[in-house]
């Protein structure tokens, strides 16, 4: 996340599995998708044009060169980005995404989401993202550290606990968020609070790591009444098996569901008869294995992941995956957004048309951001709540911030993501007036 969402590192190329053109992502940028669903929302509220800019520009942006020395004595020269869209409702929140495709636009549009998202969950935050122009995979441990450090080092001026708080994001995980701090921490004293999704033994927070798949599941379960899915009864499909889609296949699962269908950016595999979330993960994550290699699943292309008939879609990879040349072979029920803007809005008008509901990603995958508003209340006041307790605190936010959703799709004859755009818009709006930013 899309989130402020936390994958590890073999999730960040997408999920897509290979060259299948049906999985390739969209050739529409991020950035133009945002300002779509940003220009319809504004548009029907009413507000006046001439301040639209000032809540679709960012506040700030910060560009930065992080050389680095290999381990062969070569010299590489990544490019880093720290943009802070808007911080009305509090400080700027966002992740870090290390990715080879990040650029600028990318960067500023995930900053905007993050602005509306928080606004729809409620917790006090702005929007803020980063990004570096790195693959992890080309690095060892000890240079992909030297790349967070140097990052750290050159936009620490413009973070802080109370200003800007980073968090992990595609291909960035607990670890990289340890070095952050620490890196923040030998220029301005120990600060916990400066980034979340730590480690435990830093001060993070229990659930952390499985928040924003939780928050897929919550979501997926206050939604399935209303194309009439029982969880134990439904069979889904996962796209991007990394932290959040490997966390909600699994929390699924728990729930008596089905997997009968999963990718990630090496391949794809099916089982009709369902797929154990939780052996997967052992044979991924703990045992070294392909996905393609899973015995008890038969591989297929990326692109027959779209068709294989289910009730919900879970796109957990990267942006821009169902688009307009694939869309329409989607054939489920329901598509929960774990990704943050993994659906074009040439691709969500064919959804509508098919009758799909549509939970988006403002709302879908917010559960990582929620968590780590807990895990910087804790920092703050250097306590900690159990994992129940968190899980129900969770719960009962994404819970509620579905049903203001819902209520005001349904009195509007709205789908939920114009719905969710204009309650966001409209929160950050009062907070930017109420602070006297314009009359």
């Amino acid at each position: 996340m899309a989130t402020e969402t936390h994958s590890t590192r073999a999730d960040g190329r997408g999920g897509t599995g290979g060259d299948d053109p049906r999985a390739a992502r969209a050739k529409v940028s991020d950035l133009d998708v945002v300002r779509h669903h940003f220009d319809r929302a504004w548009d029907s509220l009413g507000y006046p044009d001439d301040i639209r800019q000032i809540f679709w520009e960012p506040y700030r942006e910060v560009t930065v060169q992080i050389p680095i020395k290999t381990s062969d004595g070569t010299t590489r020269v990544y490019h880093g980005y720290r943009i802070q869209h808007n911080g009305a409702r509090g400080p700027y929140k966002g992740g870090v995404r290390f990715h080879p495709e990040v650029d600028i636009d990318e960067v500023r549009a995930l900053a905007s989401m993050m602005t509306w998202k928080t606004a729809i969950a409620g917790v006090p935050y702005g929007g803020a993202k980063g990004g570096v122009d790195v693959d992890p995979a080309d690095l060892d441990d000890a240079e992909l550290q030297r790349v967070a450090r140097g990052f750290m080092d050159k936009i620490s001026k413009v973070l802080g606990p109370t200003r800007d708080i980073p968090a992990p994001d595609v291909n960035t995980n607990s670890q990289v968020m340890a070095w952050l701090m620490d890196q923040y921490g030998k220029l301005h004293g120990h600060t916990p609070a400066i980034v979340t999704g730590k480690p435990i033994s830093l001060e993070g927070s229990y659930g952390r790591e499985a928040a924003t798949g939780r928050g897929c599941v919550f979501m997926f379960q206050e939604a399935a009444p209303k194309v009439g899915l029982v969880p134990d009864e439904t069979r889904f499909v996962v796209q991007g098996f990394g932290n959040v889609g490997s966390w909600l296949a699994r929390i699924m699962q728990g729930l008596g569901a089905t997997m009968i269908g999963v990718s990630d950016a090496f391949g794809a595999i099916r089982n009709d008869a369902g797929i154990d979330a939780q052996a997967l993960v052992r044979h991924l994550h703990h045992e070294g294995g392909k996905l393609e290699d899973f015995p008890a699943a038969e591989p297929i292309s990326a692109g027959d992941l779209y068709e294989i008939p289910c009730d919900v879609f879970f796109p957990a990879a990267l942006g821009g995956m169902i688009h307009a040349d694939n869309a329409d072979l989607l054939d489920c029920k329901m598509v929960v957004e774990g990704a943050n803007n993994p659906t074009t809005f040439d691709a969500d008008d064919i959804l509508i048309d098919k009758g799909v509901l549509i939970v988006p990603d403002l709302m879908a995958n917010a559960g990582g951001v929620v968590a780590s508003y807990f895990e910087w209340v804790q920092n703050l006041q250097h306590f900690r709540w159990d994992e129940k307790e968190i899980n129900s605190k969770l719960g009962h936010i994404l819970r509620r911030t579905f049903h203001e959703v819902d209520q005001r799709a349904d009195h509007e004859q709205q789908t939920l993501r114009t719905a969710a755009f204009e309650i966001s818009i409209e929160r950050v709006v009062d907070a930017s007036r109420t602070r006297g930013y314009f009359d």
